[in-house]
C-alpha cells in the first residue's frame, strides 16, 4: 500500500501485529483476504528473567549494523555487500534472545533487499514479511521504538503494494496507526513522512487516500532533508495526479540536478530512472494535439 516507493527510504518502515494472545506464536496465519500466508517467528517468554541463560538477550555486533548502515546508501556500488549483511542479519536475528538493534537492522535490510535485489514478486513478497516478523519482534521487546514501528509500517506497506493495494485495503487502518505512532514518537524520521505521503497517493479517493495530504505529507519530509530525493520524486508523482504538471516536472528536474543526495544509492538506482521516466511521459502527453 505504500510506494515507495517510492521508497519509503531510510529513516523509513508496518502491519498486521500478528500478536493474538492465547496463540502459540511459534506459526501465526497472517490473512491476506481469503488466503493465508504462513509466518515463522521465535516463540519466548515475555519476562527476560526467566529466560534460560543460554537465550538471554543477544546483543548485535555493532560492526554488522554499522555495515548495514554504509551498504543502505551504496549498495549500488557492491549488491553482494547487501546480499551478505542481509544473510548475516538473519542468522542473528535467529535466537530467541537476539536484541531489538539486530531485529530492527534486520527489518530495515530486508526491505531494501525486497526492492533492490528480489527479482520475483515471491522473493520480495518473502524479504518484506521477513522485515515485518523481524519489527514486530523488536516492537513486543520496546514498544516505544520508533525505528521498529516504522519499519513494521514500511514493510507492510510494501508488502501489500506488491500483492496489490485494491487486494491489500484491509491493511490500512493499522498502516495508519503505526504511521501517527512514529509521528508521536519520533516527528524528526524523515522516512515516515515518505510513507503516509505514499499511501496516501497509492490508495484510492475512494476508499480514503487524499491527494492533498500526500503532498503535504512530502512537503514536510522535505522541510526536514530537502536532498531526499525519493520524496521529491513521490512529491512529484501526487502533483502529477493532481493535474499541475508544471510543478512537479520542477521537482522532477530537481531530481536529476541533485548533487549531493541523502541516499546516493537510491537516487541510482531508483529516483533518477523513475525521474526520467515520468519527465518522459510528460513530454509525450505535451505533444499530444
Amino acid at each position: 500500500v505504500t510506494s515507495a516507493v517510492g521508497p519509503a527510504r531510510l529513516g523509513h518502515g508496518a502491519h498486521d501485529r500478528g500478536r493474538r494472545r492465547g496463540v502459540p506464536p511459534r506459526r501465526r496465519a497472517v490473512l491476506a483476504g481469503s488466503v493465508a500466508l504462513a509466518v515463522l517467528s521465535c516463540s519466548f517468554p515475555a519476562a527476560p528473567g526467566r529466560w534460560p541463560a543460554a537465550i538471554r538477550t543477544v546483543e548485535a555486533s555493532p560492526a554488522l549494523v554499522a555495515e548495514l548502515d554504509a551498504v543502505a546508501t551504496r549498495y549500488h556500488q557492491d549488491p553482494g555487500a547487501l546480499d551478505r549483511v542481509y544473510q548475516a542479519l538473519q542468522q542473528a536475528a535467529q535466537s530467541p534472545g537476539a536484541d531489538v538493534a539486530t531485529l530492527v537492522a534486520l527489518a530495515r535490510a530486508a526491505y531494501i533487499w525486497g526492492d533492490a535485489r528480489a527479482t520475483t514478486a515471491e522473493q520480495k513478497l518473502a524479504a518484506y514479511e521477513r522485515g515485518r516478523e523481524a519489527a514486530r519482534r523488536a516492537m513486543e521487546r520496546e514498544p516505544k521504538n520508533a525505528a521498529a514501528h516504522f519499519w513494521y509500517a514500511t514493510n507492510t506497506g510494501r508488502w501489500g503494494q506488491t500483492r496489490g493495494v485494491l487486494r491489500s485495503l484491509f491493511l490500512l487502518p493499522e498502516l495508519r496507526r503505526e504511521i501517527d505512532t512514529v509521528l508521536a514518537l519520533d516527528p524528526g524520521l524523515v522516512g515516515v513522512y515518505m510513507l503516509a505521503g505514499s499511501v496516501d497517493y497509492e490508495v484510492p479517493g475512494m476508499f480514503g487516500g487524499d491527494l492533498a495530504r500526500s503532498e503535504a505529507m512530502f512537503r514536510r519530509g522535505l522541510a526536514l532533508d530537502p536532498r531526499f530525493t525519493g520524496l521529491r520524486v513521490g512529491l512529484a508523482k501526487t502533483l502529477i495526479k493532481s493535474g499541475r504538471t508544471a510543478e512537479a516536472r520542477r521537482e522532477l528536474e530537481a531530481v536529476l540536478a541533485e548533487r549531493a543526495p541523502s541516499n546516493p544509492a537510491d537516487w541510482t538506482v531508483k529516483d533518477v530512472p523513475e525521474a526520467r521516466r515520468l519527465l518522459e511521459r510528460l513530454g509525450k502527453a505535451a505533444s499530444q494535439p
